[in-house]
């Protein structure tokens, strides 16, 4: 259930606002001055706010940009004011919309739930890729296209070489034998010799490493193996 916050000064349009995203399943709070309205919205996990203009205290363009700069929340403005260059003002301080009294609730619930959508499909792609990526001092892999970019540039790893650079950075400071990697990269059932894992890291760290004879990225663990360090 969505909780959101609404910051509106008149009482009676306030209820109005609750009333009708309440029967829409909403979990609402209402304030009415914008010192309120900051401390409720800062501290508070709203999904999202609903901001007046004209406040008490911090006006809403204040609040607005404030708000925006510490959380990626939706923003809607309500207010009397219909001039453009204030609506203007409030989309480039952060709002997402912006709504002229007197109003539709229908429509204002209805706006509401469409950006909500929206940043859940915003933070679900955003949450999606950074499962598909690693970034680390200036290594980014995309797992999904593999592909490798040292410092901005593009590098080009053989199959080999990525899954075993993919397997270390995915698991950062802890040390694996020769045996340990020919394994998971090669399989048990592989045959060939341990050593191609060391020819393999030297060719990894020659791609990587701004000076591959002091590796800051695939460091030797003398006598057990290698490690990623992060």
């Amino acid at each position: 259930m969505t909780r959101i916050l609404i910051i509106e000064d008149e009482t009676t349009i306030a209820q109005l606002e609750r009333d009708y995203f309440e029967l829409n399943g909403f979990t609402v709070d209402l304030c009415h001055t914008g010192d309120e309205g900051l401390r409720l919205a800062l501290n508070g996990e709203y999904g999202l706010l609903i901001i007046d203009l004209q406040l008490p205290g911090i006006d809403g363009f204040e609040l607005c940009r404030q708000i925006r700069q510490a959380k990626e929340v939706p923003i809607l403005i309500v207010s009397a004011k219909k001039e453009e260059l204030d609506k203007i003002r409030a989309f480039n301080l952060g709002a997402d919309d912006y709504i002229t009294k007197p109003f539709s609730p229908s429509e204002l619930v209805a706006r509401a739930k469409a950006h909500l959508t929206r940043y859940e499909r915003l933070l679900g792609k955003q949450g999606q890729q950074q499962k598909d990526e690693i970034h680390i001092r200036g290594l980014v892999m995309d797992k999904a296209s593999r592909r490798v970019y040292v410092r901005n540039q593009e590098v080009i790893f053989t199959t080999r070489e990525f899954n075993l650079l993919e397997f270390l950075a995915s698991h950062p400071n802890r040390v694996f034998s020769k045996n340990e990697l020919f394994e998971r990269i090669w399989g048990m059932d592989s045959s060939g010799d341990i050593a191609t894992v060391t020819v393999h890291i030297r060719k990894v760290r020659e791609k990587i490493e701004i000076d591959p004879s002091n590796p800051q990225y695939i460091e030797t663990v003398w006598g057990a193996g290698y490690r990623f360090t992060v």
